[in-house]
């Protein structure tokens, strides 16, 4: 899908969010990724095969009372 150079990381690669934007749609919670991962705001992923990724968001950090 990717044809600019350097080319985008492919929908299977572990830096696929990477890619580069084609659509962005913020007021919707998505983007499409040049390489055909549709990404969301909270960090899910549909892959083009339909594969889906769950959200992988870090969790916060919570202070510990001394």
């Amino acid at each position: 899908m990717c044809n600019h150079e350097p080319r985008c990381p492919g929908a299977e690669a572990a830096d696929r969010e990477a890619a580069r934007l084609t659509a962005h749609h913020p007021e919707q919670g998505w983007s499409l990724l040049c390489n055909g991962v549709l990404l969301f705001e909270d960090t899910g992923e549909i892959l083009p095969d339909g594969q889906v990724v769950a959200p992988h968001r870090a969790m916060p950090v919570k202070a510990v009372a001394a």
